[in-house]
C-alpha cells in the first residue's frame, strides 16, 4: 500500500511539470502584446524596452519558462502587469473563494447525486427510476450560466429572498461563516451543483443496477441479510467509483467556474481570469491556470489515494 502511494506521488512530479509547459506556452502562443494596457499610445521606444526587460519579456521563451517556473517554486507568480500587485496574493485570495464556492456545490451534487442514483438503481424500472433518470438528465443537458440567470431572475429580482450578485454585504470576498455571507453562496453554489449531481447520479444509478445483478448479492440475500445490510454492501461497493466521479467533478468546478462566477460576480478564479484575459494580464493569467491546474493533479492524487485505501484491490492491481 505504502509502496504504491509513493509511486503515484512520484508519477504526479512529471504531469505538474508538463502541465506548467502547457500552461506557459498556451498563454504565449495568444495574439497580442502583453503590455499594451499599461503602455500610452505615445510611448517612447526606451521605455517599451524597460518595461520588456522589467517585465522579462526581451528574453527569449525558454528563459522566461525557466525563471517563471523557478520562482513559481519558491511561491513567486510574478507581478500583475495591469494592477503592480503580487499575482500569487491575487491568485490565493481568489482561490479561496472559488474552493469555498466549489466545494460546497459538490457536496450539494454528490449528496443529491448520490440520493437519486440509489434510488433510481434500487428501483429501477419503476417510475421512481424514471423521475430520478429525469432530473439527473436535466441536470447534465441544461447550460448553468442560462439557469444562473433564471435563479437570479427568480429567487433575487421576483422574490427578492436571496442576493443576486457578490460575495457579501460589503461585495468584498472577505469571508466570514454567517448568514449574511451565506446568503450570498446559496444561488451559485446551487447553480455550479447541477451538473456534478446529474453525473454523480447517472453513474451510481448505474454501478448499483449493476452489483445488484451480481451474484454475491443473491448469496447475500440467501443467507437471510436484511435489505439495510444489502445496501450497505452495495454502498460499499459503489463508494470507490462514486469517490472518483466527486474527486473529477470538485476539479473541473474550480477551473470551470468562470461562467458562473461571472454571472454572480463572485471573486474567484473564473472572475479573475476573465479580467486577465480581457486586459492581457500574462503574469496573472499563467499564474490562475498554473495554480487552478495543480489543484486538479493534487486533487486526482488524493482521490486516488483514497480509493486505495477504500478498495485495496487497486494497489495490489
Amino acid at each position: 500500500m505504502l509502496a504504491y502511494i509513493l509511486r503515484r506521488i512520484v508519477y504526479a512530479i512529471p504531469i505538474m511539470l508538463g502541465v506548467a509547459l502547457v500552461c506557459f506556452a498556451l498563454v504565449h502562443l495568444a495574439p497580442g502584446d502583453p503590455l499594451v494596457s499599461i503602455l500610452p499610445p505615445d510611448a517612447s521606444a526606451e521605455l517599451q524596452a524597460q518595461l520588456r526587460e522589467l517585465y522579462g519579456f526581451n528574453r527569449s521563451l525558454p528563459e522566461q519558462f525557466a525563471s517563471w517556473v523557478w520562482r513559481a517554486l519558491q511561491g513567486d507568480l510574478g507581478t500583475s502587469i495591469a494592477s503592480s500587485r503580487p499575482v500569487a496574493g491575487e491568485v490565493i485570495k481568489a482561490v479561496g473563494n472559488t474552493l469555498r464556492l466549489a466545494v460546497v456545490a459538490t457536496v450539494i451534487g454528490f449528496v443529491f447525486g448520490c440520493l437519486f442514483g440509489f434510488v433510481a438503481g434500487y428501483f429501477r424500472g419503476s417510475w421512481v427510476d424514471r423521475v430520478a433518470s429525469v432530473i439527473s438528465v436535466l441536470g447534465v443537458s441544461v447550460p448553468h450560466y442560462w439557469l444562473g440567470m433564471v435563479m437570479v431572475i427568480v429567487f433575487s429580482s421576483i422574490l427578492g429572498w436571496l442576493p443576486a450578485t457578490g460575495a457579501g454585504p460589503t461585495g468584498s470576498g472577505d469571508w466570514t461563516w454567517s448568514w449574511e455571507q451565506l446568503q450570498f453562496l446559496i444561488l451559485p453554489a446551487i447553480t455550479m451543483s447541477v451538473i456534478p449531481m446529474g453525473i454523480i447520479a447517472r453513474t451510481v444509478r448505474a454501478l448499483v443496477a449493476d452489483i445488484l445483478e451480481q451474484e454475491f448479492v443473491l448469496g447475500l440475500r440467501a443467507k437471510g441479510l436484511t435489505h439495510f445490510g444489502v445496501f450497505c454492501h452495495i454502498v460499499k461497493n459503489t463508494a470507490p467509483t462514486a469517490l472518483a466521479v466527486m474527486g473529477l467533478q470538485l476539479g473541473y468546478l474550480l477551473g470551470g467556474s468562470i461562467l458562473i462566477e461571472t454571472v454572480f460576480s463572485w471573486p474567484g478564479t473564473g472572475f479573475l481570469l476573465n479580467s486577465a484575459i480581457f486586459q492581457r494580464d500574462l503574469p496573472l493569467l499563467q499564474g490562475s491556470i498554473l495554480v487552478l491546474a495543480m489543484f486538479f493533479v493534487v486533487l486526482n492524487l488524493v482521490v486516488d489515494i483514497v480509493q486505495t485505501l477504500l478498495d485495496p484491490r487497486i494497489a495490489r492491481a
